[in-house]
C-alpha cells in the first residue's frame, strides 16, 4: 500500500481530474492525502465530492508547497509515499504498477564493495510522464492528450500509456512525481521550507538524494501525464524560480545545476 501526497493550491479543475484519475485507477484502497496549502473554499466543492476515498489536510493558512508536502508526508501511514502535483494525471492501475516496478528495481539497487559484504542502496522510484510540449527531460514522452482539463480525455490517456509501456528503467529519475520510503524522506529532511511556491526546492531535494548515495530510478513501465506546470505559471512562477536559485546559492555556496543528458544534480 501507498501513501499519496497531493499539496493543492488553487486549481480545483485539475484537482479533480488528478483526484478521479488516483481514485479510479487505483486496484487497492490508498490512502490518498491531499494537502489543502489554504483557500479550502476555493477546492470545497472538489473536497466534498471525493471527501469518502480521500483524507484531507486542511492548513487554514496558505504556508507553501514545501511545508505542506512535509506536512503531508508526517500524516502518512504506509512505509512509501508517493509525491504528486496536482497537475498530473494518474495512470491506469497505478498501485500495483509501482508496486511491481518497486520491487523489480529496488533488488538491482545492491552492490558488492571493497570487504565483500552487500550494501542496499536507498531508492527514489520516478515513473516516467507525458507532456504535451518537449521540454528539458529528454525522456518524457511528448503527446499533447490536452493542453487544460477541458481538452483532456481521461480513457484516452488510459488507453495511449497503456500502449507505450516500455520493460527497463534508467538511474536518471530526478523528476517528479516520485516514490520512497517515509523513513528516507523524514531523513534527508524533506522539501526545504525556505524556498519560495517550492521552486528550485525540488532540485535540492534531488540534489540532497545524490549526495546520501540514493538511486534516482526511471521506469518505463509507468507514466503519469503532466500539463506542464499548468497550475503555476507566469510571473509568480518566474520570480519564485529565480529566488529559488539564489537562496540556493546562499545555502550550498553555488548554484545547484542539471545535467541534461543524466538528469543529476550537482553543484558547480
Amino acid at each position: 500500500m501507498i501513501s499519496v501526497i497531493i499539496p493543492t493550491y488553487k486549481s480545483p479543475d485539475m484537482l479533480d481530474l488528478c483526484l478521479q484519475s488516483a481514485v479510479e485507477g487505483q486496484k487497492n484502497q490508498n490512502q490518498i492525502i491531499v494537502v489543502v496549502d489554504g483557500h479550502y473554499d476555493v477546492n470545497e466543492h472538489v473536497l466534498n465530492k471525493w471527501c469518502h476515498t480521500i483524507e484531507i489536510l486542511n492548513l487554514e493558512t496558505n504556508v507553501g508547497l514545501c511545508k505542506g508536502t512535509n506536512l503531508g508526508v508526517m500524516n502518512a501511514r504506509h512505509d512509501k509515499v508517493l509525491i504528486v502535483n496536482d497537475d498530473n494525471v494518474f495512470p491506469k492501475d497505478w498501485d500495483t504498477r509501482l508496486e511491481e516496478d518497486w520491487n523489480n528495481y529496488h533488488s538491482n539497487c545492491s552492490r558488492t564493495y571493497w570487504d565483500n559484504l552487500e550494501r542496499s542502496y536507498p531508492i527514489v522510484l520516478t515513473p516516467n510522464q507525458i507532456e504535451p510540449y518537449p521540454s528539458m527531460f529528454r525522456d518524457f514522452v511528448i503527446e499533447n492528450l490536452g493542453t487544460d482539463v477541458d481538452s483532456f480525455d481521461l480513457d484516452s490517456f488510459w488507453e495511449f500509456e497503456q500502449n507505450i509501456v516500455k520493460a527497463g528503467h534508467n538511474w536518471n529519475g530526478s523528476t517528479l512525481p516520485f516514490m520512497m520510503y517515509k523513513k528516507d524522506y523524514l531523513r534527508l529532511g524533506g522539501w526545504d521550507e525556505n524556498y519560495e511556491l517550492g521552486m528550485v526546492a525540488d532540485w535540492d531535494f534531488f540534489l540532497k538524494c545524490e549526495l546520501s548515495d540514493f538511486k534516482m530510478c526511471r521506469t518505463k513501465n509507468t507514466s503519469f501525464y503532466h500539463f506542464a506546470s499548468a497550475s503555476t505559471n507566469g510571473e509568480a512562477r518566474m520570480r519564485a524560480e529565480q529566488n529559488g536559485h539564489e537562496y540556493a546559492k546562499y545555502k550550498w555556496g553555488s548554484y545547484i545545476q542539471h545535467d541534461t543528458k543524466t538528469n543529476k544534480k550537482y553543484l558547480r
